[in-house]
Order: C-alpha cells, then sequence, then structure tokens
C-alpha cells in the first residue's frame, strides 16, 4: 500500500520598509578610539590554577568557568574519550548519585555544564559558593561509574548514527580528515568502532593527565568581590594536585599539490554540500589576524558577504553561501561552504573559486571595505556591553601569549587595514590551486563537469578514499509494463487487495523539529483525505471525495489544476501502478541506482498532463521505496521533492510503507504511522 503526499510550499517575500538615508554613501570614519578595556583582577593559586575575577553588580548573578588549555591530542582508537568524559563528569560524585547532583543543583537554582575542556556554574549570588562546591565536587571528585558510561556510549553511538544521515555532519567530518589528516586532533573523527573502544580506564587516564590546575583557567563574572572570589578559589580548587604538562608536536598537516574535487556519493541526496578548504598558517593576533577578518567577512561572512550575494542573491542556487577563517596556534583553516540543488553544483563550484580569486586578485573598494570595518567596529563594541567578554578577553591573551593591550588597540589596529592589506591576507590565505573542494552528494547526477576543477577522487562518510561508484543496470528483459505488475504483486495478492475496503494510517509528521498528527484516510474506490494538524488546527488538508478536490494549507483553499487532480487520484488508491496501466500514463524504465544501499529501478512516469516524475522500485521485492519530482517554482527556480519509503508491515496481506521520509533540501518531514486500521465500514460521506 502506497501512497504520495503531494506538498505545496509558498514564499513568504520579504519587505522591506525604505528609509530616508543615503546609503550609497559611507559615512566618512572618525578617528578610531584606544578603547578602555576594563582588566579583570588577576592571581594565580599555589598548584597554578589561573585566576580571573571580573566585578559586575548589575544582576545579584555570578558566574564560574574552569577552562583547561591543551592543544588536543590524538585519541586514535578511543577516538571520543575526550568527549566522553566530559559528559561523564556531571553524572555523579563520589559522595552523590547523579540523580542526587542534578537535585542539588536544581534546589540551589543553579546551572552547571561540563565538556571536554571546560565546566561552568551560574546561580544567584548568595547560592554561588555551594553551587561552586559542587563543582568542585565534580571535577576533583567524579565518580566515573561504569553504568553511565554506557548511558553516555548509547547516547554517542545514537548521534553517530543519526550523522551518517546527515549531509552537513558528513562533510563537516570528511573536510576535516582530508585537510588535516588522521593522524591530527583536528583530523580525527569518532566512528562507531573507536567509541565502543572506551573504557573507564581510559576516561580516569584523560582527566588524570590533561585535567590539572597548572593548565587551567578559573573565571569568575559577576556580582563577586575578588577577595571573596580568591577565598572561594582557594576553598574549592586549591587542594588540587598539580600534574606533568604535555606538549605534544603535531606533523603540520600538507596541503595538496593541486586543487581536487572529493565526492562523497550520497544518491539520496536532492541537493549537494560543497565545502572549499585548506589549512592556513594564522596565528591568533599575528599582524595579519585582523586584515585576515575584513577580508573573510567580505567574502563571506554574512548575509552581506560576497558569496551571499553571487549565489543566492544573483543565481538562487543556495538559501546561504558564506565563509569562515580560523586562526589556531596548530594550524588554521579557511573554508567556504554552501547547500546547493544537484543540478547547480558544477556552477555553484565555479561561481565560489570565482569569488574566491576576485578578491585575492583584486583590491576591494573602499565603499565596501568602509562598510565592512564599520560593522566590524559596531560587533566589537556592542560585545563590551557583556561582563563575560572582558574575562574571555583576558583568557584569550593569556591562552594565545598576545599583548596585554591587543583589544585595547583593535580598533586602531582595524582602522589601519587597507585595501593593500586585505589583499595581501587573500593572497596568503587563498590559494585555489592547492584548495580541497569536498561535495557530498548524489555523485551520478553531479560528478559530470566537475573534472574541470581538479581529479576527481571517491570517499564514504568516514573520510576514506574509495572506488567510483558502479552505475547500476536495470535489467534489459523487464518492460514497464511487467515491472508494474511486479510492483502490485509485491503489495499483495489480487484477492487481499480486493478485500480491503477502505484504510487509515495515523501517526506523526516530525516537521524542523516540531510534531504534528498525521492521518490519511482511503475509501475504495478513488476517495482520500490527508491531513496534517497541530492539536486541532490544520496545517495542511487535501482531499477527493465523490469526485471533488479540494487542498489547504493554513486555512487558505488553493486553485485546483490537471495536475493537482491526478495527485490526489493517485493517492486514493492503494496501488497507483493500476492507474499507471490504465489511465493513459506514460511508462519508462530509465536506469537504476542505489536507495538506501539497494539496488532500485528508476521508472520516469508521464502523466495525462504530461508532469513527470520518478519511482524507484527495489530490484528484488518491487516494492516501492521512493518517489522524486521536480518543479519550477518562482524565485527559487528548480525544487526537487523526493519522498522514501520504508518500515513495510503485512496489513490484512497487503504491504504498507508505515514510514516515510519527504526531503526538499533544506527542509524535511519525518513522518511515522503507528496505527493502522483497516475495514472500519467508513463510506466516502465519513470524509467530508
Amino acid at each position: 500500500m502506497k501512497k504520495q503526499l503531494y506538498l505545496f510550499l509558498f514564499l513568504v517575500p520579504l519587505v522591506t520598509m525604505a528609509q530616508n538615508i543615503d546609503r550609497s554613501k559611507a559615512p566618512s570614519p572618525g578617528k578610531a578610539p584606544i578603547i578602555q578595556v576594563g582588566n579583570p583582577v588577576k592571581f594565580t593559586l599555589a598548584n597554578g590554577l589561573q585566576v580571573f575575577v571580573v566585578k559586575n553588580t548589575k544582576l545579584p548573578k555570578v558566574s564560574a568557568t574552569l577552562a583547561l588549555d591543551y592543544d588536543g591530542f590524538v585519541e586514535g582508537d578511543k577516538a571520543g574519550v575526550a568527549q566522553m568524559a566530559g559528559q561523564l563528569l556531571k553524572r555523579g560524585t563520589t559522595t552523590k548519585s547523579k540523580a542526587q547532583l542534578d537535585e542539588a543543583i536544581e534546589f540551589l537554582g543553579g546551572t552547571m555544564s561540563t565538556s571536554s575542556q571546560s565546566a561552568s556554574v551560574s546561580s544567584l549570588k548568595g547560592n554561588f559558593p555551594s553551587l561552586l562546591g559542587l563543582l568542585s565536587e565534580v571535577v576533583l571528585q567524579p565518580a566515573l561509574a561504569p553504568e553511565e558510561l554506557e548511558k553516555i556510549r548509547k547516547q554517542t553511538l545514537s548521534g553517530i548514527e543519526s550523522s551518517k544521515d546527515d549531509p552537513d555532519a558528513i562533510s563537516g567530518n570528511v573536510v576535516k580528515k582530508l585537510v588535516y589528516g588522521a593522524n591530527h586532533p583536528f583530523g580525527e573523527m569518532m566512528t562507531t568502532k573507536t567509541v565502543n573502544q572506551v573504557a573507564i580506564a581510559d576516561v580516569k587516564s584523560f582527566l588524570s593527565i590533561y585535567w590539572i590546575p597548572n593548565v587551567a583557567y578559573l573565571i569568575f563574572v559577576g556580582d563577586i568581590e575578588p577577595a571573596t572570589a580568591k577565598a572561594l578559589a582557594e576553598k574549592s580548587f586549591g587542594n588540587w594536585k598539580r600534574g606533568t604538562a604535555i606538549k605534544q608536536n603535531f606533523a603540520k598537516p600538507n596541503k595538496p599539490s593541486q586543487t581536487y574535487v572529493a565526492i562523497v556519493d550520497r544518491p539520496a541526496s536532492v541537493q549537494s554540500v560543497v565545502a572549499i578548504a585548506s589549512t592556513v598558517d594564522l596565528l591568533p593576533g599575528s599582524s595579519n589576524d585582523i586584515a585576515g577578518s575584513v577580508m573573510n567577512n567580505i567574502l563571506g561572512g554574512g548575509f552581506s558577504g560576497r558569496l551571499f550575494a553571487n549565489l543566492r542573491e544573483k543565481y538562487a542556487f543556495t538559501y546561504g553561501a558564506y565563509s569562515s577563517l580560523s586562526p589556531s596556534r596548530q594550524i588554521g583553516i579557511f573554508q567556504a561552504e554552501a547547500s546547493v540543488r544537484n543540478e547547480k553544483t558544477d556552477s555553484a563550484v565555479q561561481e565560489l573559486l570565482r569569488e574566491i580569486n576576485i578578491i585575492r586578485n583584486e583590491q576591494v573598494g573602499e565603499t565596501e571595505l568602509s562598510r565592512m570595518k564599520n560593522y566590524l567596529s559596531g560587533g566589537f563594541a556592542r560585545s563590551l556591553e557583556n561582563p563575560a567578554t572582558i574575562a574571555n578577553f583576558a583568557l584569550n591573551i593569556a591562552r594565545n601569549n598576545l599583548p596585554a593591550d591587543y583589544y585595547q588597540k583593535y580598533l586602531t589596529n582595524l582602522a589601519a587595514v587597507d585595501a593593500a592589506k586585505v589583499q595581501n591576507a587573500a593572497k596568503l590565505f587563498l590559494n585555489t590551486n592547492q584548495m580541497h573542494i569536498v561535495i557530498v552528494g548524489n555523485a551520478k547526477q553531479i560528478s559530470k563537469g566537475l573534472e574541470k576543477y581538479g581529479p576527481l577522487k571517491y570517499f564514504d562518510i568516514e573520510g576514506n578514499e574509495v572506488a567510483a561508484p558502479t552505475e547500476v543496470k536495470a535489467d534489459a528483459s523487464l518492460t514497464p509494463a511487467v515491472l508494474m505488475e511486479k510492483a502490485i504483486a509485491a503489495i499483495g495478492s489480487k484477492e487481499a487487495l480486493s478485500n480491503i475496503k477502505d484504510v487509515q494510517l495515523n501517526g506523526t509528521a516530525n516537521l524542523m523539529g516540531q510534531s504534528l498528527q498525521m492521518q490519511q484516510t482511503i475509501v475504495m474506490p478513488g476517495n482520500a483525505v490527508t491531513t496534517m494538524s497541530m492539536g486541532s488546527m490544520a496545517i495542511m488538508k487535501q482531499a477527493v471525495v465523490d469526485g471533488k478536490y479540494s487542498v489547504a494549507q493554513q486555512g487558505m483553499e488553493m486553485p485546483i489544476t490537471d495536475d493537482l487532480k491526478e495527485g490526489l487520484d493517485a493517492s486514493a488508491t492503494l496501488v497507483p501502478e493500476q492507474l499507471f496501466l490504465t489511465k493513459g500514463y506514460g511508462l519508462k524504465i530509465v536506469g537504476a541506482e542505489k536507495v538506501d544501499g539497494k539496488d532500485a529501478i528508476d521508472v520516469e512516469v508521464t502523466t495525462p498532463s504530461k508532469k513527470v516524475s520518478h519511482r524507484f522500485y527495489d530490484a528484488k521485492t518491487f516494492l516501492l521505496v521512493k518517489t522524486s519530482k521536480s518543479e519550477e517554482i518562482p524565485g527559487r527556480g528548480t525544487v526537487t521533492q523526493q519522498q522514501f519509503y520504508t518500515g513495510y508491515q503485512t496489513v490484512n496481506g497487503v504491504q504498507v510503507a508505515s514510514e516515510q521520509l519527504i526531503d526538499m533540501g533544506q527542509m524535511k518531514i519525518n513522518i511515522k504511522f503507528t496505527d493502522i486500521k483497516v475495514n472500519q465500514g467508513l463510506k466516502s460521506s465519513d470524509l467530508k
């Protein structure tokens, strides 16, 4: 039993009110002031723990953050141990179970968080000493219970499993591995195998080596006197024993000898995630740091960046295109990225590279430069309104060995950035002849034309090089009519199908994190209603009842086209394939591809109104596993909607797909039917 949901998307234009301001000219810049950034009170405990105190009495609130300063380490076959250790810290102490610890934090009205390199607490002033005491217990006396580690392992493995189907997560992992290398801490990737190998002994070893006071900072921010903070720091962490700080030297990642294209084949993708990346020699606070920041923001730092203006505003390839330039004591990275429609992958790569080359080879105009410097100046000024900023500045100065007046002179140094310095930064950090172009998408649809950017290489989702995907070929002896008959038989026997008079499927639809109610009801012959609702409010309703068609979205009735009627008719039958054989549809087997790792036969379906879609049938079972339809939407170009069918169940001798995924690129809808009712005696009148 299969039914296709026909969803209709609408664009809501954003209307901007014009203001009586001449924006054609940038304001004349004034002299950049030297900012008087408040200095925190600093002291160091006997064990080497450095403490910063930023007093702020606007609210009777205090927070404390314990930050560990280490450059990372190669976790190897235990990749994930640091992350899991950070999570385990908050799972109980030697005197309190996890439940007791959570209760104590809640009783104090506070919050606590822990990670691989930090731990923090926050509460009202009166409860803060007690809360800091709990943080001390968490850091110095963690229970490290094996049963809690197993819970974390289960959660971590679940996250890894989910990421395997997330193109953005796949892209991020593969980019890191290819850019940095598998033997660099920045290039490591957690896998099911490595997470399963992490034991309590590994967690204890990690904490004993890297969680030591002489590589740590304790930062207080809020309504607290420095003397009080010092007394609390001594009481809570004075007995923390020093350790031997380990400094690892990692081999500098090699840039590729030439730019190449790394493709991660994901046949189910209707979009490609495109990333162009390279390592950069850029230390925090170095002479090119601020100029590099200006350059990157002009290129792709936000909505006003050139990449956004090109790929979204000019060509409508994507919802957004951005770049980042990240300094690091180890090795920095430049990255430009966008998610684009499959058919525009080649063009998107071309435009990304073109914009990178332009900012490298041509000086930016004064208006554009002034606008960006004003933007960055404003952001810096606004950040000073947050007292935590002062603490972060002090921490960055200490961690990165910056000049003591680095932030005081920031605006002066920013003002000194001119077009020549921006171009110099681009030439230093952007070399399109030595970049990794990583693309996660449908290799069959996107690979053609990419070879002009460099050699094509193929990788799996863990960044391991693999052979190019082989083309799946359909059985040459299989005709469209025979395939349709096999697909019908796969659903159920003629007797079983004839015995089904009505069907109702109830479940949920998860849309962008929002859980909605989903119901589909079919009354044979030719009647169906599909609703998606939130409580009593219908988000979407489409129906064909007694030959009358209607579609409404958020209460708005939509015009009924011939194409829409054909779609609704297909949803009002258990077996749309029967319509395809009898109602003048055109059928053509056009090939085959992998769907969820299995061979599937691709059938092109042309409706009587000449609309084309594709249906994919499992090559062995002949059950429908995927549909695909593309259409032109004003302002967005060609939009492809894919629908995947899984979780087949046998109900009254008929196969029902209990799980469906609607994939429209940026928007996905996960549907799960948990209650399937057959032959309730429903009539078409019950659907009105």
